[in-house]
């Protein structure tokens, strides 16, 4: 058991370097759903078969202790150093190799079932949410709200609340669904969402917005033009930028694209069934839905609601729209 568990938590080790180091695509869940797998079968060898073996261990250490002293009271001998403690706590004692396995299976299966089914926590990379989520925002992510999904087949098992115009989701981006994106909803199946001259409509409504004084990006130590724009029941702020057309140069040909029309405006888009049009809300520095097209139900994670940490500027913790 030595060796395999060796060879096991090596393969482990093997996997998240090479992930780290860009030498393969990792799945961080399908690896938590091993680990969960192979603990619990640790844990569970370790509660009906190695521990019981142990107990009998000390049990026979104990019987011939006993056996021990009988004999040498039959010879008259009454007092013998014949303490056996520190046996006994040899014999008890977890291996190495249970100790990084079995051990670790309680930590590792709520830390799986938290993840999985409640809260997951996420780094903002970019500035394409920016004013809304700034780089390097620690974020929590409520994986409940649309639907408990199973973890790694991604299928959903409970109906949940719909998904809102307005909402910021996490997904799983469509050109490549090993990594997770974070936009804003602008458009649910039916809707025909047109971005015209930076210009947001739904159904042929103009979305509501406001100005605000413009918005400094640190980041690139520029001020843009800044709104406040409402999306269904919720507000939010949005920035732009006045020196980028507003056409879509390089859009991806993805699946629906005939039901977008791209001209020198911008684009226009009917929202097929059981998708979603995303939108950065920095709207001139966003890769979204504009350009690698719609984001099937089966790629949601969650929605992201609350900023747990931010080490670089404490006063971005707290909720957000």
């Amino acid at each position: 058991m030595e060796v395999l568990t060796g060879f096991l938590l090596a393969a482990f080790c093997g996997y998240a370097g090479s992930w780290y180091f860009g030498l393969i695509e990792g799945n961080f869940a399908l690896l938590m759903l091993m680990a969960v797998v192979i603990s619990g079968s640790y844990w569970l060898a370790e509660k009906f078969y190695f521990w019981p073996q142990r107990l009998k261990a000390v049990e026979q250490l104990d019987r011939e202790k006993a056996k021990r002293h009988q004999e040498l009271s039959k010879m008259g001998i009454d007092r013998v150093d014949t303490d056996t403690g520190e046996a006994r706590d040899r014999l008890l004692m977890q291996p190495w190799w249970l100790d990084w396995t079995a051990g670790l299976f309680p930590v590792i299966l709520v830390v799986f079932v938290l993840r999985s089914f409640l809260f997951e926590p996420f780094k903002i990379p970019s500035g394409s949410m920016i004013p809304t989520l700034w780089v390097g925002d620690l974020i929590l992510v409520n994986k409940f709200h649309y639907g408990i999904r199973l973890p790694v087949a991604n299928i959903k098992i409970t109906q949940g609340t719909p998904v809102a115009r307005g909402d910021v989701m996490v997904f799983r981006y469509p050109p490549r669904p090993s990594v997770d994106y974070i936009k804003r909803v602008v458009g649910v199946p039916g809707d025909e969402v047109a971005y015209l001259n930076k210009k947001l409509s739904i159904n042929g409504k103009p979305v509501p917005t406001e100005a605000l004084p413009e918005f400094f990006d640190e980041s690139v130590m520029r001020y843009f033009k800044q709104s406040k724009e409402k999306l269904g029941d919720k507000t939010h702020n949005l920035i732009v930028d006045d020196d980028r057309p507003a056409f879509i140069p390089g859009a991806d040909d993805f699946a629906f694209r005939d039901r977008c029309n791209y001209t020198v405006e911008g684009v226009v888009c009917k929202v097929p069934e059981g998708h979603y049009f995303m939108m950065g809300d920095n709207r001139d520095n966003s890769l979204d839905s504009r350009y690698w097209g719609f984001v099937p139900d089966a790629n949601i994670v969650g929605r992201a609601f609350f900023v747990w940490m931010n080490f670089g500027n404490l006063g971005r913790i707290g909720s957000f729209n």
